[in-house]
């Protein structure tokens, strides 16, 4: 799942910003915002049926072998739009994630390259604003992903005794019956860990994708000087 989920947002991101630009569509301040939701989106909506099973096989324990014999069940039940069941908060949490990382990250990493002599982004730089970017967005969809897990821990429940999912609500409606019963911490819980695993992992991520563009793009430039 994370394999497509990586190369598809990205390649989106980078083509969308470049477009958004290159056609005064938006300035450059909000285009790595709107570039980043956009991909997002896109992403969440071609992976979903992915996390989908691999929600199916945390839940029921089942094989690689059994998951195929799970999904077409899935589908004759509820048709092919039980496959992005649970879309919804996912789009929820990572559609504003995304939009608010990268436009952090673009404006800690101008800042930052405003401190150093070279205009070429370092894999340093890129690693921390990247961290401190994606603190920034765990922290501000986290009521999010705390309503997302509360469904996936629901549908795993029912999965594993052989229930058929019930409808639960939409977002808004989990959200305040969660505050409603823990209060706005509610809201917060697992702040620690999300932040723990948020924090390097962005940080990881686009440092890592930073120095593979630049090493290919002078690896490109250097076979064109030599043809």
């Amino acid at each position: 799942m994370t394999v497509p989920a990586t190369a598809i947002y990205f390649t989106a991101y980078d083509q969308l910003k470049a477009f958004l630009c290159g056609r005064a569509l938006i300035s450059d301040l909000y285009a790595p915002m709107v570039a980043g939701a956009l991909a997002r989106l896109g992403t969440v909506t071609v992976v979903s049926p992915l996390e989908l099973m691999r929600t199916k096989l945390q839940a029921r324990h089942v094989s690689y072998r059994e998951l195929g014999a799970c999904v077409r069940a899935a589908v004759a039940q509820g048709g092919w739009r039980s496959l992005w069941l649970g879309w919804g908060p996912t789009a929820l949490r990572d559609v504003p994630f995304s939009a608010l990382y990268w436009f952090n990250y673009e404006l800690v990493k101008s800042w930052l390259n405003g401190l150093r002599p070279k205009d070429q982004t370092s894999v340093g730089v890129s690693f921390v604003a990247g961290g401190i970017s994606g603190t920034v967005a765990a922290v501000l969809t986290l009521p999010f992903d705390v309503v997302k897990t509360q469904r996936q821990v629901a549908l795993g429940a029912m999965e594993a005794v052989r229930v058929n999912p019930l409808h639960v609500g939409s977002t808004w409606l989990l959200l305040r019956r969660i505050r409603a019963e823990s209060g706005t911490k509610g809201l917060f819980a697992g702040f620690l860990p999300r932040i723990i695993k948020a924090a390097p992992s962005c940080a990881i991520m686009i440092s890592t994708y930073e120095f593979g563009k630049s090493f290919f793009q002078r690896l490109n430039q250097d076979r064109l000087l030599g043809s």
